[in-house]
């Protein structure tokens, strides 16, 4: 059965581009520009997985995990950011503390954005040359093996 990703992104030109890696993966994909429009979809379709970007505007990306995990604590949640007032690993970290399952800093690969995908919902990579590290700052850097 085919596995649904929500992707949250403001950004169209990202939203879009995400959505094509993804696709050609062989995922199922739906798409929201913010995070009101991310729940209005979450309460209606059931997802595998949901991918949101942190800053943007309505309602940012933090506040959208907390409000997905309250309403289902086992979802898994990939935080991506590209900075803004602070950095983008502040972001990050503040989002796993928010209950995100991998944080992916922008901007990523085909293979980084596959890779965490498969990750996160269990799979096996097909690529398995890299592979996730935690660096001592505790944030995650793809390794070659």
């Amino acid at each position: 059965m085919m596995q649904r990703i929500l992707i949250i992104e403001d950004d169209h030109h990202i939203l879009l581009m995400v959505k094509k890696m993804l696709e050609r993966e062989g995922f199922e994909i739906k798409l929201a520009s913010n995070g009101n429009e991310g729940l209005e979809i979450f309460k209606k379709i059931p997802v595998d997985l949901v991918i949101t970007d942190i800053i943007m505007p309505e309602k940012e990306g933090l506040e959208t995990i907390r409000e997905m995990k309250r309403v289902r604590s086992d979802l898994k949640i990939i935080a991506m950011s590209g900075g803004g007032k602070i950095s983008a690993d502040n972001y990050l970290q503040t989002a796993k503390v928010f209950g995100a399952t991998k944080i992916l800093e922008k901007p990523f690969t085909q293979k980084q954005l596959v890779s965490a995908v498969r990750d996160t919902l269990g799979e096996a990579s097909h690529d398995k040359q890299y592979t996730w590290k935690k660096d001592a700052d505790n944030s995650l850097k793809q390794e070659k093996r």
